[in-house]
């Protein structure tokens, strides 16, 4: 598997996991990785997931993270932490 068809699935599996509903955005990070751009792919995702403020879960997050190690594309993903879920410390008051 050449590099691009390996960051294109990484993104691709993303996208599909992602919180992102508008037609037209996914559309555009498809089209962005047919024309060779994955990073350009990548940072629109995360853009617009930023944007949206679209909660994502800490696992969805490290996805994120990783795949912006493997890009090289760190600034992506820099206040997406924002967005992580926050769960409970400790069982919800009504089950102690």
């Amino acid at each position: 598997m050449q590099e691009y068809e390996r960051h294109r699935a990484l993104i691709s599996e993303l996208l599909a996991d992602s919180p992102l509903t508008s037609e037209s955005v996914i559309e555009d990070v498809h089209h962005l990785m047919v024309v060779g751009e994955e990073r350009l792919a990548f940072d629109t995702m995360c853009s617009w997931i930023y944007e949206d403020a679209r909660e994502i879960s800490e696992r969805f997050h490290a996805r994120l993270v990783a795949t912006a190690g493997v890009l090289d594309s760190m600034r992506s993903v820099e206040r997406l932490d924002e967005l992580v879920a926050k769960t409970p410390a400790g069982p919800p008051p009504s089950a102690r």
